[in-house]
């Protein structure tokens, strides 16, 4: 196979070692009989070499058909294999042609072991062997590191969480990625789509254009069968059953046994990626455990640059754990990225939350003013109406399609069922580095409301740059009920690195919708 130089070089990879060999299609038999496909990418040398395990559900993993060319397999697996790796890319149970039945996260624990099991007895195998890759490919690691061999020695999750539920069901409230995941997946195992196809129905954009009526359909159960035209079945469960079952999600949630996790971890995550609230709980659950995870967060959204900085992340990572090539580890194992208009920059400290931000309290003023005053006594409260049937909607952020990430919300706040808050411009820049929490002090005509806060960058040309959010519903018993009637409730807006430049102004957005997400 010839090497992929100038993609190594590109990605500031060392040098290829190696010419690559490829073994397809070997058949990894399950505990249960199930057969799953595996492609093995391997450095044509003398010598053992480590083995990196990568198992994806996606028609951009393996070449699983003739026309369905992967991703995984182009470009990413020979980057590994022409460095010293083994490289295993395994098609999930389920999945183009592996065998068994496709439910989300459900079999991963199982199949994974049992795939490090068959590894094991490879002539080849040295001892030694990671897991890398994003999103599903990274969750899947997660399931088997808490009940890994100890061959396992390095993860490299990226744009996960360990547990899955919280993913469907952000804020404990049922987000638009349910509907997305089983519709994108539905389109893509079809028999008739082909590559081109899978890519145009895969794309943001053009899922955003599927899902839109669907993400408009009551009930919310059925909106399933509204975008594919049938019932998905996991779809309808996941609805079912919600995260007030606990019992249901034990098979697919894996942070309760965090601290069984031996292997060497190093977390790739975002400030825009839905998954980072799961990702960075993950790392602070391994640091209680006494473990030392490394930690990146850079500005990315749940897409493409998370997965393509992690073949450099996971290859450092990998010579350090695998090949004992310390050498390769950064000086401080966490590193963020602070977002702000001038383009930010890297930061690096020696844990996460750093120790070295202090907590300061901006409070909400009238004129729907924001500053570090007290208000005074007696202001009148904001009102707004909100309509379930024009929803308020969500701009960027936490997005799944397009706009995804930083965008313009001058129009969002220009709606009347938004309420800003606004500094005055900032004399001197100010960095907000952490977790961001919102104290409210609401009433509701009706019994079920939810309240979302959104801080965003006011710039000095009038654009208003949403930097990250989160939601709270209130419902009976949820809340603490004040002596003047109102309830003070808090909103986790999630975590951000985010400078703020002289001139600006810190602005909330304060609403009861962000539809669809």
């Amino acid at each position: 196979m010839l090497g992929l130089g100038f993609i190594g070089r590109k990605l500031g990879l060392r040098p290829a070692q190696f010419k690559v060999g490829i073994e397809r299609n070997a058949r990894v038999q399950m505990a249960d009989g199930v057969e799953l496909h595996t492609d093995h990418y391997y450095p044509r040398g003398e010598g053992r070499f480590p083995t990196i395990l990568s198992r994806s559900p996606y028609y951009g993993g393996r070449w699983s058909r003739s026309d369905r060319p992967g991703l995984l397999d182009l470009f990413f697996a020979p980057l590994f294999a022409e460095r010293g790796y083994h490289f295993l890319m395994q098609t999930t149970r389920g999945r183009f042609d592996s065998g068994g039945e496709f439910a989300p996260c459900t079999t991963e624990q199982q199949d994974g072991r049992a795939t490090l099991d068959w590894i094991a007895q490879q002539s080849w195998f040295d001892g030694n062997v990671g897991m890398w890759g994003a999103s599903y490919l990274g969750h899947v690691q997660w399931a088997v590191a808490v009940d890994a061999p100890s061959a396992l020695k390095a993860i490299v999750p990226t744009i996960t969480g360990s547990s899955f539920s919280p993913l469907l069901f952000p804020d404990d409230v049922p987000g638009d990625f349910p509907l997305l995941y089983a519709t994108a997946m539905d389109l893509a195992n079809r028999p008739s789509a082909n590559t081109l196809s899978l890519l145009l129905q895969s794309s943001p954009n053009v899922l955003g254009r599927v899902l839109n009526r669907a993400l408009n359909h009551l009930p919310l159960c059925e909106a399933d069968a509204s975008a594919t035209g049938h019932a998905i079945a996991y779809y309808r469960d996941w609805l079912a059953h919600g995260p007030p079952d606990p019992a249901y999600w034990r098979a697919v949630d894996h942070r309760e046994r965090i601290a069984q996790v031996t292997a060497s971890a190093h977390i790739i995550t975002g400030w825009y990626d839905f998954c980072s609230r799961g990702a960075l709980d993950d790392y602070r659950a391994l640091r209680a455990a006494g473990q030392t995870p490394y930690l990146t967060v850079g500005p990315y959204p749940h897409g493409p640059q998370a997965a393509i900085d992690s073949v450099r992340l996971g290859l450092d990572w990998f010579d350090a754990c695998l090949k004992g090539e310390r050498r390769k580890l950064r000086a401080k194992p966490v590193r963020v990225f602070v977002m702000g208009a001038r383009g930010g920059q890297w930061r690096e400290f020696d844990e996460w939350p750093t120790s070295a931000v202090r907590s300061t309290r901006f409070y909400l003023q009238g004129d729907r003013k924001l500053g570090m005053a007290r208000p005074a006594p007696g202001s009148p409260p904001d009102r707004y109406r909100y309509d379930p049937a024009d929803p308020t909607p969500a701009t960027g952020n936490l997005a799944l399609f397009a706009p995804m990430g930083p965008q313009d919300n001058r129009r969002l706040e220009a709606r009347a069922d938004v309420v800003c808050y606004t500094t005055a411009p900032l004399e001197r820049e100010v960095e907000v580095i952490g977790p961001v929490m919102l104290e409210l002090f609401v009433g509701s005509s009706l019994t079920h409301t939810d309240f979302v806060g959104r801080l965003c960058d006011a710039h000095p040309d009038g654009r208003s740059i949403n930097i990250c959010e989160g939601l709270f519903r209130v419902a009976p018993g949820r809340g603490e009920r004040q002596p003047d009637g109102s309830l003070l409730i808090h909103v986790d807006l999630w975590a951000t690195g985010q400078r703020f430049e002289r001139g600006h102004a810190i602005r909330l957005q304060v609403a009861s919708g962000a539809h669809p997400r």
